[in-house]
Formats: C-alpha cells, structure tokens, sequence
C-alpha cells in the first residue's frame, strides 16, 4: 500500500486570522466544557441510572415501556444503561480516570445484554458496540500506563462480542444487508422476536458497520463480524447507480432496489460516505478508499452548490430533489479535511455556522434561504465536531469563537437544573424532556478537543479514529491480523479508476499561502445568509417608484398602514363575517405611480396568501422568569388570531399572573383589582376566546393565558391550537392571549400555588435566560419572507382581495383563489379565501391548526415525547433547588 497522510490535523497550524484567542481563555473555555460535561454526566448518574437516557425536565430516567412510545427513536434503547456506555471514553479523554474505572465496574457489574427487546442494530452498533469497544481502548491504554485499571482482564471486550453476535441474526439475508432491528434475546424471523419483516432500511443503516465490526473482529481474532460488515458494504457498492455514482437514501434489504431514489450527505445516507473513507484510515485496505473518491467526485459534481450541499435524484442528478437541508450533514465538512478538500469545508461550514447564530442552534432541516422547515434541534453535535476538524485543519481562531457560539448557546437555552435539554422549537426556545446519550458520547469530546492543549490530553488522539459516534479505536488494528469466513461480493479492481485522486491529503501550509484566503471564502457566505432574511424597506412616499408598504408587514388596525393604502387606491372593508376585503380602484390612488404600488401591494398580498397557507404558523412561548426558575422554564404555547402580534414586539410582555375570577372569564371578573396589571390566567370552555379577552382587558389585565380544561392534553403530542376570534371585529382587543394545553398550565398553576407570586414573560421566543439581560435582536424574524415577483396575467383597473382577518393580526390571507368579477364598467380580481384545512371545531367555538406534518422518512423521528401528568411542580421543584446554587454562580461567570 503506498504511503499515505490520511489526517489532514496532523499538518501545522496556520497563521490566525484576526486576533488569535490568548492562551487563559482557552483554557477557561476549556474548564467551562468539563464543569458542563460535569453538570450532564452526574444528573445522568443521579436521577438516571441505570435507564437509558436522562429525562431533564422531569428529572427521571427514561425507560422504554415506561414511559409513552415515541416511535421509531425509542429503538436505540434496548435497557442496557445506554448513556453510560455511551460515555465510558469520554470520561478519559476529560481525565476522569477515577470516574471512568467505577463506570466501567458499574457497566460490568449491573448491565445486561439478553434483554428480551427489539432494538436497532444501526443505533446498537454505533452507540453501545461502539461505546464497549471505545472503553475497551481506553482501559487497554491506561493498563498500559501502569497506573490505572491494573485489575482490567478485557471485560469490556467480552461484552462487545456478545453484543455482536446478538446483532449477527441480522445479516441472515440474501442480500447481506441487515435487517433495521433485531431482538436481543431471540434474534430475527421468529415469531417471538418481533421482528424480520421488514423489507427496507436506509443506506447508512446498513453502510455504517464495518468501523465496529472489524474491530471487533481484530480485536478478538473472530473474522465473522468484519466479514459480514464487508459483505454489506460490498451490496451497496453494486447496487449504485452506475452513471451517477451516487447511492439513494433506502433500499429494499432483499432485492437491492432503491426505495427512495433521492441522494445527499445528510439523514439516510450520511454516515456510509464517512465509514468508506475512515476505514480506509482504520484498516489501511485501498478498496475503501477508492470507493469513497468515486462517490465524493460524485458528490462534489452533483450534490455540492457551495456553500449548499442539496439532494438530487440518482438517475436524474442534475435535478433537486428538495429545498431543504437536514442538520446532519453539518458533519460533512469535517469529512471533507479528512478528505484534504479544504475550501468547500471552509464555505459549508461558514454557512451552517450563520444559520446557527440566526436561530442560536441549527433547525432539525432548513431552506435554501435558511428559514426553519423542522424546528426540533436535539442538541446534535455534528456542527461542533467540524468546527474542531476545520480549527486543527486551520489553525484560524475564528473556529474557536465558533465553538464559544456553541457553549454559550447551550448554556442559554438548553441548560436546565437536572441536565441540558434538547429544543423543541429553535425560534420559541420551548424544550424537550430529552438528552440523547450522543451528547455526552460526542459534544464534549469535540469541545474539549477543540480548546484543550496537547499537554491537556491523557493520550494523543492522533493514533485513533473517531467513529461517528465520536468513539475512540486505535490505528493500531491496521496491523491485526484478519480473514474473511464469508464470501465477499468485492468488485474486481479493473473497474475501479482511482487515476483522478492522490493518494495523500495536501499540505495545510501550501494551500493557504495567504493567512487571509478563509476569512475571504467566508465573507461572500456570511452576506448571503444575511440577505436572506430581508429587513422591511424604509419608509417612501407612494408615487416614488417602490411600494412605500409589504404586503408582510401590513396591519389592519395601524392607522399609518391605511392612510399609505389610501393614497395607493386600496381600501380596507370589514365583512360581518370576520373576514377583511381589500379593494383597490386604481383611479382613486393619489398618482398614476401610486396606482402602480397599490396593483404591487396587491399581488404581494396575493402571493403571502398563498405562501402562508403552506407554512406552520410557529408557536410562541411563556417564559416564567420569577425565583427559582429564572427563565429556565419554557412552555409551548398557541398564539391568538387576534390582539397584540408578539413576534413583531422585541421585548414581548412581561408581567406577574394571577387567576381570574371566574375562572371561565366569561363575565366581568369580580377580582379586577388583582388582575389589574397583572397577567391573567383564564380555563378554556363557556364562551369565545376574543370575549375572555375582552373582559380581562377591560379589568385591566396586560395579557392572557387560556389553559386547557382537557386532562392530560400536551404540547408534546397535541397538534398546535391557535385561538380564532368570534367572527366580529377584534381591532379592539389590544393585549396579547396565548394558549396552554393542560400539562404546561399545570406547571404554571403549581408554581403559582407554590410560590404565590409568579412572573412570567409572553414573547415569540425565549430570551436570554439571565432575568435582567434583554436579547438583543439584530436578526430578522424567522419566518420572514421575501415575495417573489408575480406578473399579472392582465391588466385590471380594480382588484379586490378578501382575507379571513382571524387568521393573524398582520392580515394574512388564506388559500384564495382567482376569478374574474363585473363591477359597473370595470374588470376585477378578487380573491375569496377558502376555509381553512384540518380546522376543528367545537360547541365554543375554539379552533386549532395542526402543525406541519412532519416527514415520515427522516432518520430520527423528532416527536416529543408524552410525559406523565402524574409528578407535581413541587416534586420537580424540590430537585430544582438542589442546583439553584449553581445556576446562580454560573450566571455570575457568564456575566
């Protein structure tokens, strides 16, 4: 084999661009990822184990059976105390040797492999496998110190193989593909397994083995379990699409046809790209690495628009298959300085990293123009894993503010007293009782890497490669020896031309001859990202050639927006069923100019209609903010069609809450003195939403909270409920009213009942968690749009457009359609909404829209889970105070 630099970081650094970060503040950053690896790891270890996985916001393990199904993503928990495995060899990397031996006696002592549960073998093999054979490295390594584990007789190893060959029923298929699942106890195709039927699995699933598995096989000398990971491997090579090279996202596990045709780099097909090429790295066979230079020539070809990476159809890559992206193919970068392709990492990177500080974390999927498409982030490491691959690569300390990005973001947002949760939704800041053991497998490993010295590290991580999973296996098994007991279906060289790729990673220091080529990728980037998410133009005189008004931004009751609609012809007329008409007779616009703004405003009227009849209308979010909660506490909440439109407000409103009386809200309240500038709390049912609103207004409340009267209903599992008005004007009601389904407004009524003084914030999204430090709010919102052009297919004097004004207080119309109207001697347009779609509705008048359906081919499902009603406030509160102390002195430092 010819020599070769697999490891671009093994380069020097390059000169910094800017002002390099000093020494002290590295190596506070530094401390700062292991107090917050700390802060995880011993809320796993206290109100955890041995579960699976911590629940954060309830304090409590996560045990499948227990606790509601969430589908598909409960399959990686298999009872097996999977965040402590998960964890064992980043506790040594963070020189925790002490706590990574009784992790290791507590694995060996309490944790149990036959477990009769069905479990995904792509989720086993990378977090549990993966995590025996990575605490196996370690122990090893350490023994070989000769100061710890000197009692270690490779326990760990012998556990692995026995999970492997619980995993090896799998493969039994004429394909050599695995099935998705297997049984632990029983295996696959009997009736008591559960499992054996399924015909399709993504390609990752099955191309994301052979890391495992053939260090299993060398480290035990058993050649079965490399043998089959090659064999997987091999079926999907042949299985390609031969002119594009490119492997679709999944693929029928018995007749090797796609099941979906699309291919990426992200969910579905992400990680078996980055397998080809770190095998190669791992097991020094050339095959690998040829395959990955075909598919990446493919790849950089069709998929790769710099700084874009989107997907396309494999027999027609030339053609987009979607419009958005997923969050896991922010691992790519951190591939391509593997691969020694610099400059698209440099620019893929520089745009996930604006997407990042846009929405403070990156959305589950985003646009091409970077607005949210899934809201969910589940703290996903894979943005900081190519921060650190680019900053070694680079040596530029603009990765390290990068990475600081990312550790004052997660302390912000995602930090709560038992651990850190993941975000429910981005834009609200709203949280999920949930902490995937890849956050301690993989985020704080690459943190710590990413600020820590060499002199920081127990051992050079450079004689090992990171799984995806982020686990540790030392190049060292290059040199064991192997065999292969199963027939391979290996395609013979001959048709492999690998004359178009060197066979080693360029120099670092001959590729940048000037320091200030990154900052120069970068900045072309960063503007695109900013442009897209347009400001409002400011203010011009109607007649000056630009429509002084956006159609986004117009407001019915905003007395400026009806005097620049008159000037323009358009007048406003309120129907008695809600609905407002918009109508413009170019002969009344002040000018003939004017008139062309008016016909404008219209058409992009026309256009949001349609535009936001597609899009979810995003939830917004009550913060309380009072002791001991401090803005900790975030809770999803419906917003109205009616009164104050929080997400035009930057500071959203902020207020004590105190119950109404009568509760119901449907009459005078008898307790106005209370809820005089107060937040009142109002039970749903008796009456319309806009009447309950009116009568706390004119108590003089200075906001709402409708709470759901349906025992056990949930944000986590209910559809998102926005309140209708009641089919009268609602210009008057002036305070904003949001919604609460029943388990959030329990959490709130208990806080209440405990503390008697409660202060919450109302706003479009959670702000900054310090009590007194204000957002600040430079970016644009995220649901902002920019109207495409729109030719009108005729000329028209008078156009008329009807909107259902309960739909938002911005005006924005439903689903229209367009038909032409005689009026006198003049031709119209006019647009009459159609009924919303999916509306319920009840004896009083409620009326919920149902979020976005969500797409039933993602990787991970990201559906939150329902959690028990049954645990009190006070419960969760008394664990709550236990860390109050160190919230507090944290606050101090971040301040």
């Amino acid at each position: 084999m010819p020599p070769v630099l697999f490891l671009l970081i093994l380069s020097g650094a390059l000169c910094s661009l800017g002002q390099a970060m000093s020494r002290e503040e590295k190596h506070r950053l530094r401390n700062q990822v292991v107090e917050m690896f700390d802060h995880a790891y011993q809320n796993y270890m206290d109100h955890a184990y041995p579960a699976d996985e911590l629940m954060p916001l309830t304090c409590r393990g996560r045990v499948r059976g227990l606790e509601p199904s969430r589908g598909d993503i409960d399959d990686a928990l298999g009872k097996f105390s999977l965040t402590l495995i998960d964890t064992l060899d980043t506790l040594v990397l963070l020189n925790k040797t002490t706590e990574f031996e009784a992790a290791v006696r507590r694995v060996l002592s309490d944790v149990r492999l036959d477990n009769d549960i069905v479990v995904s073998v792509f989720e086993t093999n990378i977090r549990v496998l993966g995590g025996l054979l990575g605490g196996h490295s370690m122990a090893v390594m350490l023994k070989e110190g000769g100061q710890n584990m000197l009692w270690y007789q490779d326990e760990l190893l012998h556990m692995a193989k026995d999970l492997g060959l619980r995993l090896l029923p799998a493969f039994n298929t004429s394909s050599g593909l695995p099935y998705p699942r297997v049984n632990l106890k029983h295996g696959v195709r009997g009736p008591e397994t559960r499992t054996g039927t399924e015909t399709d699995t993504c390609t990752a699933c099955a191309g994301t083995i052979i890391l495992e598995f053939a260090a299993l096989s060398r480290f035990t000398g058993d050649p079965v379990f490399e043998a089959h990971a090659r064999r997987a491997l091999d079926f999907l090579w042949e299985k390609r699409q031969r002119n594009s090279n490119l492997v679709g996202t999944t693929i029928n596990i018995h007749s090797g046809e796609w099941v979906r045709r699309d291919s990426g780099v992200g969910a579905g097909i992400d990680s078996y790209y980055e397998y080809l090429l770190k095998a190669y790295i791992l097991l020094g066979d050339d095959l690998f690495l040829q395959r990955f230079n075909i598919h990446y020539a493919s790849i950089m070809k069709y998929i790769s628009q710099p700084p874009l990476l989107l997907d396309v159809h494999i027999h027609k890559p030339l053609l987009p298959a979607r419009t958005w992206m997923d969050s896991l193919l922010a691992f790519f970068p951190g591939l391509q300085v593997l691969k020694g392709d610099i400059r698209p990492a440099i620019e893929t990177h520089e745009m996930l990293y604006q997407v990042t500080k846009k929405h403070n974390f990156l959305p589950e999927a985003f646009t091409t123009d970077f607005r949210v498409h899934w809201a969910q982030h589940p703290l996903r490491p894979e943005f900081a894993e190519s921060t650190y691959f680019l900053y070694k690569a680079t040596g530029d300390s603009y990765y390290l503010e990068a990475g600081r990005t990312i550790l004052d973001n997660l302390n912000r947002f995602a930090r709560v007293p038992c651990g850190f949760a993941a975000m429910k939704d981005v834009r609200t800041g709203s949280h999920e009782d949930r902490m995937d053991s890849f956050f301690l497998a993989e985020m704080f490993k690459y943190l710590f890497l990413l600020f820590a010295e060499a002199e920081d590290l127990p051992f050079d991580v450079e004689d090992y490669v990171f799984t995806t999973e982020a686990h540790l296996l030392p190049l060292s098994l290059s040199a064991a020896p192997h065999s292969s007991s199963v027939p391979s279906n290996r395609t013979s060289e001959e048709d492999l031309d690998d004359s178009n790729f060197d066979w080693t990673c360029p120099n670092t220091r001959l590729m940048f001859p000037d320091p200030a080529f990154p900052r120069n990728l970068r900045e072309p980037i960063r503007s695109a990202v900013d442009k897209s998410c347009p400001r409002p133009a400011p203010y011009r005189e109607p007649g000056m050639g630009r429509p002084p008004l956006r159609a986004q931004d117009f407001m019915a009751n905003n007395p400026e927006h009806l005097e620049l609609l008159r000037r323009m012809g358009v007048s406003l007329i309120h129907l008695k069923d809600g609905r407002v008409q918009l109508v413009q007779h170019a002969t009344q616009a002040v000018s003939a100019v004017a008139a062309e703004d008016g016909v404008r405003f219209m058409q992009e009227m026309m256009e949001l209609s349609s535009q936001q009849q597609k899009e979810q209308l995003p939830p917004r979010a009550i913060q309380i903010v009072s002791h001991p909660f401090f803005g900790r506490v975030v809770l999803t909440a419906g917003p109205a069609q009616f009164g104050t439109d929080l997400s035009k407000s930057s500071t959203g409103v902020r207020g004590f809450v105190t119950v109404a009386e009568p509760y119901s809200g449907c009459t005078e309240l008898t307790n106005a003195e209370y809820v005089q500038g107060h937040i009142a709390l109002l039970q749903r049912g008796q009456c319309m939403f806009a009447e309950k609103a009116r009568h706390i207004q004119r108590a003089g409340a200075i906001g709402g909270i409708v709470i759901d009267d349906n025992e056990g209903s949930s944000s986590d599992t209910a559809p998102l409920f926005q309140m209708a008005g009641d089919g009268r004007n609602t210009d008057d009601i002036t305070l904003p009213l949001l919604f609460l389904f029943h388990k959030e407004g329990n959490i709130l009524l208990e806080a209440l009942k405990e503390y008697r003084e409660v202060e919450v914030l109302l706003s479009d999204k959670a702000r900054d968690r310090g009590v007194d430090v204000q957002e600040a709010e430079d970016d644009c919102l995220t649901e902002a749009t920019t109207p495409t052009p729109f030719e009108p297919t005729s000329q028209t004097q008078m156009s008329t457009v009807e909107l259902d004004e309960s739909v938002s207080e911005e005006v924005s119309p439903s689903q229209e359609e367009v038909s032409p109207v005689d009026e006198e001697n003049s031709s119209a347009e006019e647009v009459n909404p159609l009924e919303e779609e999916a509306i319920p509705t009840e004896a009083e008048a409620d009326l919920a829209q149902p979020k976005e359906k969500r797409d039933a081919d993602r990787r991970e499902e990201s559906e939150g889970d329902t959690d028990s009603s049954s645990q009190s406030v006070d419960e969760l509160l008394a664990d709550w105070r236990e860390d109050l102390e160190a919230f507090q002195q944290m606050e101090k430092d971040e301040l």
